[in-house]
This record gives C-alpha cells, sequence and structure tokens, in this order.
C-alpha cells in the first residue's frame, strides 16, 4: 500500500464524519469535532437556540389551540417565535455547511504525493531552497539544520490524538521527527541525519503535519 493512500483515507474519513455531523445532526457539533472551536461554538449556540425559540413556539401553539377548546386563554400571536428559530437554525446550517466545505477542502491537502520521493536518496538543500521553503511554512522556524514548529490544543488528549496521527505519517514515510510534549502544546523537529540537513522531505513532511493539525 502506498504512503499516500492510507493517509489521504483516514482523513477524508474523519473530514467527511464531521461534515455529516454538521449537515445532517446537529450544526456544530462536526465542526467541534474537528477542532474548529471558535465556528463549532457558535454554531452550536445558534442551532441549540434556534431549535429552542421552535420548541417554545410550538408549545405555546399547543396551550392556545387547547385553550381555545376550553374557552380558558386567550389567543395572541407566536408565530415570531418559530420565525425567529427557523431562522436561527437555517444560518447555523449554512455557517456549518461552509465550514465542512473548509474541512473537506483541508482533507484533500492532506496526501503524501510528496512523499513518494522518500524511498530514494535526498540531497541536503542548499539555503537559498530552505528559504524559499520557509516561505511556505510560517509557523515553523529554522535554525542550523532543524526546523520546528509548536502546535497547540485545547486539552493533553487532543495532543496525543494528533502525536499518533503523526506517528502513523512517519511510520508509512519512514521519516521520523523529534517529538516533545507539554500537557496541550506538541513540538516537532526534523532534519535529515542521513544527509547531514534539512532535504525536500522534511518540509514535506512539516506541510502534512500542517494539514493534520487542523483536523
Amino acid at each position: 500500500m502506498k504512503p499516500s493512500s492510507a493517509t489521504k483515507k483516514s482523513s477524508r474519513i474523519k473530514a467527511r464524519n464531521a461534515a455529516l455531523l454538521n449537515q445532517l445532526g446537529t450544526p456544530g457539533l462536526g465542526s467541534l469535532l474537528a477542532r474548529r472551536w471558535v465556528a463549532g461554538t457558535g454554531q452550536l449556540i445558534l442551532s441549540v437556540g434556534g431549535f429552542a425559540f421552535v420548541a417554545a413556539w410550538f408549545v405555546e401553539l399547543m396551550i392556545q389551540l387547547y385553550g381555545q377548546i376550553s374557552g380558558n386563554v386567550a389567543v395572541h400571536p407566536v408565530g415570531w417565535m418559530g420565525l425567529l428559530g427557523t431562522v436561527l437554525f437555517v444560518v447555523a446550517w449554512c455557517w456549518s455547511l461552509a465550514t465542512s466545505f473548509s474541512l473537506m477542502r483541508a482533507a484533500s491537502k492532506v496526501n503524501l504525493e510528496s512523499l513518494e520521493s522518500f524511498a530514494a536518496g535526498q540531497v541536503k538543500l542548499e539555503p537559498a531552497k530552505i528559504i524559499l521553503a520557509m516561505s511556505a511554512l510560517p509557523q515553523w522556524q529554522h535554525s542550523g539544520e532543524i526546523i520546528a514548529r509548536v502546535f497547540v490544543f485545547k486539552d493533553f488528549p487532543a495532543a496525543m490524538k494528533f502525536v499518533n496521527a503523526v506517528a502513523d505519517l512517519a511510520e508509512l514515510a519512514q521519516h521520523h521527527p523529534d517529538v516533545d510534549i507539554r500537557w496541550n502544546k506538541v513540538t516537532l523537529a526534523l532534519t535529515s541525519h542521513d544527509a547531514g540537513g534539512l532535504t525536500e522531505k522534511d518540509f514535506a513532511l512539516a506541510r502534512q503535519c500542517d494539514a493534520l493539525s487542523v483536523l
């Protein structure tokens, strides 16, 4: 099995599950599952608020309906609650749809095409090429013959989930970063020891780790 097929399949399954939960379940839950905390929280608040307004409208409508039958309740307009609830839920659903598309696009980028050349020998990159490669990795730091980045997550389990995903990726690519875990912070450091410095495989793996961190 090629490394690209396993990693792409795993990432797309996660993105698909989050999208399905967003669109067919509760808007926002899938976004939270994918660690889109701000968008997921906003979507969940809107969807739950919309449901609450619709439920309140339905209860009030039933109270008035049975009240009219018994003649004990005066009729007053309650349609605004149902309309407001519907609008809130539709906004949450559309927002979560946009997030779902974003997740699917991110998942499509998690591929190992750039890692397929790992089996072949890699040569140490020249300084000019390293500078060019670093421009595509703004969150990584270059120091000597190493590139490193600190990834921050909401808690320890989320950090470990990312580390496990990176471990699977590194095993498939047969290129292993140095990993330092400090509760919710994960530091990855990359270099190619056999080449005596940085090679394309370091930057390729860094790009894949960036993509994994948002899934």
